[in-house]
């Protein structure tokens, strides 16, 4: 794949694309004639930046991407698994640390790669290999920016935890709070392990 992109004000090039339709219209970006997110999955800002990260590295697989939005609340899917090779998006609920809401609001208003901080950190991060551990099937996970540089240190992985399955959820109003982790549902935990191993990147921000 060329990575020639072209970009919404930032380094890396990213055409900008509205698609009028009901009831509102729809933004998306084209890379290599193909439209990226159609129906808008992802905020358009935070896809430009997550493409722009994913262009800067070589060691990133080109096939998808994977895109954390942490301004949304827990409630909400919002880890994008982006095919970049047809534009289709696939979203999930991903829990954040109890370091980043401390009052366990849903919402995560802090971010740190501290050890024992048992927060969320930014930034953008290699997929690498999967393994069974306490949680089961689990992804490692490499810290590419000084924001997550500590991320195989302090084990921040994707891996399952029932306090994001649906039975929880209604028990307690929203899911609960990782380490730190991008906890997904136990049922989606193959597909997303699947689609992020051997160097998906995977990019989180606000």
């Amino acid at each position: 794949m060329n990575k020639l992109l072209v970009v919404l004000g930032l380094a890396a090039l990213i055409v900008s694309v509205l698609f009028a339709g009901p009831p509102k219209a729809q933004a998306g970006v084209v890379l290599e004639g193909v439209v990226i997110d159609p129906h808008g999955a992802v905020r358009p800002e935070l896809l430009t930046r997550a493409l722009s990260a994913w262009n800067a590295r070589d060691d990133a697989k080109r096939e998808r991407i994977a895109v954390v939005d942490f301004s949304l609340p827990s409630e909400t899917p919002r880890l994008h698994i982006v095919d970049l090779q047809t534009g289709a998006v696939r979203s999930y609920l991903s829990a954040h640390g109890k370091g980043s809401d401390r009052a366990h609001s849903g919402r995560a208003t802090s971010f740190s790669n501290e050890n024992g901080s048992n927060a969320s950190s930014v930034g953008a991060y290699l997929g690498t290999v999967r393994y069974h551990g306490q949680h089961g099937l689990s992804l490692r996970l490499r810290g590419l920016d000084p924001t997550n540089s500590n991320a195989e240190s302090r084990a921040i992985v994707i891996h399952s935890a029932p306090y994001m399955d649906a039975a929880w959820r209604r028990a307690h109003g929203r899911p609960g709070r990782s380490f730190g982790c991008f906890t997904v549902e136990t049922s989606r935990i193959e597909e997303v392990v699947s689609a992020l191993e051997g160097g998906v990147m995977l990019y989180a921000a606000i």
